[in-house]
């Protein structure tokens, strides 16, 4: 393990992504707005200042006089995905081991013969020189404790961006000035149950009896006490466990009453979900298809019908748009408005485990004709071959009127530069 464990987290990283490619928006308040432009999910310090609270939806306040200024933005995740991909690799030519976190957080250790404040305040300006991505970082001897000192160097502006947390008498101060609820791992409910035991401040939980702790919060609250004390106990992941399940689910920018638009969408997530797999050398033994109805609709009750069935081990988006579909079609009613649709994957297991028996496949050969597809869309672009069964227009996908360009993935949507 490493003697010092460090966190650095994109500070509004959705919005950063946007104005790494917009000088436009650099000096404006920005707010990117969740699946179908629904809520807020990602806000600028300049909109915070305007009074936009995290998950206030866009067509209750977009009209308000005062947020006028608001440059609001379509959720682009391919975008961010990659731009998180390129905050990876600074990091990772930079710091020993790399372990992400989130899109917009990553562990970092620090046993560098350098001086900490200096190296990760350089390490900062290196993300945002290469990645254009804001940062900020904290550090100190366990993750809780590397991950409590990023959200103050976060939360308090005086502390530039860094905040070192390795030294006990600088932890002990802040563990009395800060709630229990700001710790990883503490949330409402543990928070409850230690005030009931009078237990406020970080300092209260750290000094109290370990045995109660491990009684009252299980060996998960136990370990994440000793980690408060000093004493590692999670260390740097540097293989990530192998999935159990995916889905790909969406809601539609508007009500499906037809069947060929939901034949398309369903085709379309098992499409997308098959490309997880293979991105991940996985297969799927289990398929499951849901869709359902607006629960909140007056006069619609609610509806969310299920299929679920055990399947013959594949990655193949045709082997499983077919069995996708036809799920759906025994779940589909007319006359309903349908507004989300999700195909989940399960019992996951290594691409090309098993032997196949009675195989009603040939699995060498699809494994050969997905290899091309993703070939081609690796290098020409996603979505430059696919199934026909998803469709073209596909009306029914997710509400994005204010979509920013992929500039990284795409390249039709890259930046041109004119010479004048």
């Amino acid at each position: 393990m490493p003697a010092t464990y460090g966190l650095i987290d994109g500070n509004s990283f959705y919005c950063s992504a946007e104005r790494a490619f917009d000088p436009a928006l650099r000096h404006v308040p920005v707010v990117v707005l969740s699946n179908n432009d629904g809520c807020a999910i990602a806000r600028t310090p300049e909109a915070k200042a305007l009074g936009i609270k995290m998950g206030d939806p866009w067509h209750l306040v977009r009209g308000r006089a005062e947020l006028r200024p608001v440059r609001w933005m379509s959720s682009n995740y391919t975008l961010y995905g990659d731009m998180s991909r390129r905050v990876y690799q600074v990091l990772a030519e930079r710091v020993p081991r790399v372990e992400p976190y989130s899109i917009d957080e990553m562990f970092l250790d620090l046993d560098v013969p350098r001086d900490l404040a200096l190296f990760c305040a350089e390490l900062r300006q290196e993300v945002l020189h290469i990645a254009k991505v804001p940062t900020c970082v904290g550090w100190g001897p366990t993750k809780t404790i590397a991950k409590l000192a990023n959200g103050l160097a976060k939360d308090f502006s005086e502390l530039g961006g860094l905040c070192d947390l390795t030294d006990p008498a600088e932890r002990a101060a802040w563990y009395q000035r800060l709630p229990v609820g700001e710790v990883w791992g503490i949330g409402g409910r543990t928070q409850e149950k230690l005030a009931r035991l009078g237990i406020e401040s970080i300092a209260d939980f750290v000094e109290a009896d370990p045995r109660i702790m491990r009684d009252l919060l299980t060996v998960v609250g136990g370990r994440v006490q000793m980690e408060l004390r000093g004493t590692s106990c999670l260390p740097l992941q540097m293989m990530v466990a192998t999935r159990k399940g995916l889905a790909c689910t969406r809601a539609f920018g508007r009500p499906v009453t037809q069947w060929s638009e939901m034949r398309e969408a369903v085709a379309a997530y098992a499409h997308r979900a098959a490309e997880k797999l293979r991105a991940e050398d996985l297969e799927a033994c289990h398929l499951a298809v849901f869709i359902h109805t607006d629960p909140h609709a007056p006069g619609e009750r609610y509806e969310h019908l299920q299929h679920a069935a055990r399947i013959e081990p594949t990655s193949d988006s045709r082997d499983l748009i077919a069995e996708a579909v036809r799920m759906a079609e025994g779940l589909w009613q007319d006359g309903r408005r349908w507004v989300k649709a999700g195909v989940v994957l399960n019992d996951l297991q290594p691409a090309g485990r098993q032997a196949r028996l009675f195989a009603t496949r040939e699995p060498r050969a699809s494994a050969k004709t997905m290899a091309v597809m993703d070939a081609i869309n690796r290098q020409h672009g996603a979505g430059t071959l696919r199934p026909a069964a998803i469709g073209i227009a596909q009306n029914w996908g997710t509400r994005r009127t204010m979509l920013s360009p992929r500039y990284t993935t795409r390249i039709g949507e890259i930046m041109r530069v004119r010479a004048f």
